[in-house]
């Protein structure tokens, strides 16, 4: 954070991080559930909020529009602050943190959500383009040598984190990339268990 950023204190803080959690804290999984096919997705498959849980009980149309919304959660907040101040990095940072944290953990749901993976791909975007790309690379990659999103999820957060460290133009976004590689590595700790035990679904087996 720069100087001024710091003397700027809670009262310039507060709103943007509010205003970016709210967005972030929109069920896009939920609420299309409700509307397009009269689901609660929060009760059928993983009842996770997440698109891939949307792709398995909605459909391809719903689970797209649920990947882009929450995709563009991460993304709006951090180009909004960069556009509005953009020498405020540290806002941008936890703008972009407030954003997943909504995601994961909506109020609009009972603080439920989905695993962070869509919104933090959003956040870093706009933070570390090119990190962000070799990441999308990984997930791709990983998603088809191995069927499963969860691992691709894992691998990308893991990719993100390790090329930051050779990207990233400061440490304030390369230690926020391996905090968010860590929450995206815990959220999934049921898959991993699932992986381990050869009992984690891959894409066309349910």
């Amino acid at each position: 954070m720069t100087p001024i950023e710091l003397q700027r204190g809670v009262s310039y803080y507060l709103p943007f991080t509010l205003l970016s959690y709210l967005i972030g804290a929109i069920p896009t999984g939920y609420w299309l559930g409700k509307l397009w096919k009269g689901v609660d997705v929060r009760r059928r498959g993983s009842g996770n909020l997440g698109a891939t849980n949307v792709f398995r009980v909605l459909g391809i149309g719903p689970g797209i529009v649920t990947l882009l919304v929450d995709v563009a959660k991460g993304a709006v907040p951090v180009v909004w602050i960069q556009n509005v101040d953009p020498d405020a990095l540290g806002l941008a940072v936890v703008a972009g943190l407030a954003a997943i944290a909504g995601h994961t953990a909506s109020l609009f749901v009972g603080f439920r959500g989905g695993k962070g993976v869509a919104t933090s791909a959003g956040v870093f975007a706009a933070l570390l383009p090119v990190p962000s790309v070799i990441a999308l690379a990984a997930f791709l990659l990983s998603l088809a040598m191995s069927r499963r999103v969860s691992v691709g999820s894992i691998v990308a957060a893991v990719t993100l984190a390790g090329t930051a460290f050779i990207f990233s133009p400061d440490p304030l976004r390369t230690y926020t990339a391996a905090a968010v590689a860590c929450l995206v590595i815990w959220t999934h700790r049921g898959n991993i268990k699932r992986i381990l035990a050869g009992t984690e679904p891959r894409i066309g087996n349910g």
